[in-house]
């Protein structure tokens, strides 16, 4: 391992340092310097974990530092736009269900509610899960000038949980209020299985995913059906649970109320490491991005650049593995790797001939 990773994984650390415990009544005895609090603070800030932060280290000697009053401002921000974006969640529902589209609410306000206060948990996107048959209609709902502003990203089907129906999602679903709007949301078996899986489609970037994980792994009740949570595919399942144990590891989340199966699940030490480096890159600059830049963009005019352009595109072991539905457990990464930088420059080169001028 070279320097700078050492570097990046020991920032990772602190990150998760800070905010083990922290979706907690009480939160955790924190043991950090000013100067690891001065470290992370930036790495805080973007990742949705500010507000937690503050709150891990509002009743301790740090919260006078100027890093941690950066964090409290940020807390206070964030008060602000969850109660805009609720009202938002609310003025949405109601234009649906005059439309007559029933739709689920999944992420950010339904996960919210596990917090001790709700300004704790940032809400981005409404993410809504509607059936294909009222996708064309609730698009007609949010294409209307009442709705503009309110960031609503449309489903009609949810790639984490495609081996469940929409009859199933639906017919497990609860119906919870936001002051007076009834607003449908998943199941709790179906929403933490969603929200593992999610993480690990997106590479475990962000460490507020796995402090949802472990919020809602720490509320479970005592009829909560695992069978339901796991699903039918068995390769899903066991990702799910290996991201369970994962908030055990890192965030150290109390696995009581999770059955012997899950919990021996073996979380390999890519799994660990590849988390705590993304959580170690959280700048802005090194965020997972949507779309990979144009592979070798660069190459054509300096062919020196090759391996560098490789490595910079080169895909972390946690997507790549998920990209290939390939198992979780102790084998090394690089075949999956290897196999999703192929197709990457495949899907290049074939672009690359596409825009080749066609000679008469």
């Amino acid at each position: 391992m070279c320097q700078r990773e050492v570097v990046v994984k020991s920032r990772g650390l602190l990150v998760a340092s800070i905010l083990a415990g922290s979706w907690r009544a009480s939160p955790s005895t924190l043991n950090l310097s000013p100067e690891d609090l001065d470290e992370i603070t930036p790495l805080l800030f973007g990742s949705g974990a500010e507000a937690l932060a503050w709150r891990c280290v509002s009743n301790t000697e740090l919260s006078t530092t100027a890093p941690a009053q950066l964090l409290h401002q940020a807390y206070r921000l964030q008060a602000l736009q969850v109660a805009m974006r609720s009202e938002k969640i609310e003025a949405i529902h109601r234009f649906l269900k005059e439309a007559g589209v029933d739709a689920i609410l999944v992420k950010g306000w339904a996960v919210a509610g596990y917090y001790p206060e709700p300004a704790l948990r940032p809400l981005g996107d409404i993410d809504l899960l509607v059936k294909p048959a009222d996708y064309k209609a609730a698009q007609e709902v949010l294409e209307k000038p009442e709705t503009r502003g309110c960031w609503v990203d449309l489903h009609n089907r949810l790639t984490e949980l495609q081996d469940r129906s929409h009859d199933e999602l639906f017919s497990r679903s609860q119906i919870v209020k936001l002051r007076e709007t009834r607003i449908r949301v998943l199941s709790l078996e179906d929403h933490l299985a969603l929200l593992t899986i999610h993480l690990l489609k997106h590479g475990g970037w962000r460490p507020l995913w796995l402090c949802d994980i472990a919020a809602i792994v720490e509320s479970l009740p005592v009829d909560f059906d695992w069978n339901i949570c796991l699903g039918s595919d068995k390769r899903r399942g066991s990702w799910i649970s290996a991201v369970i144990v994962l908030a055990n590891q890192l965030l150290g989340a109390n696995l009581d109320r999770v059955p012997v199966r899950v919990r021996a699940k073996e979380v390999p030490a890519w799994l660990r490491e590849g988390v705590l480096k993304q959580w170690g890159n959280l700048f802005p600059a090194d965020h997972l991005p949507v779309q990979p830049r144009p592979l070798m963009s660069d190459v054509r005019s300096s062919p020196r650049e090759v391996f560098k352009e490789t490595w910079e595109r080169w895909p972390d072991s946690i997507t790549a593995t998920f990209n290939l539905k390939g198992r979780i457990n102790n084998f090394p990464r690089w075949p999956y790797q290897l196999v999703a930088f192929s197709a990457q420059a495949g899907r290049y080169l074939i672009d690359c001939l596409r825009r080749v001028p066609v000679r008469p």
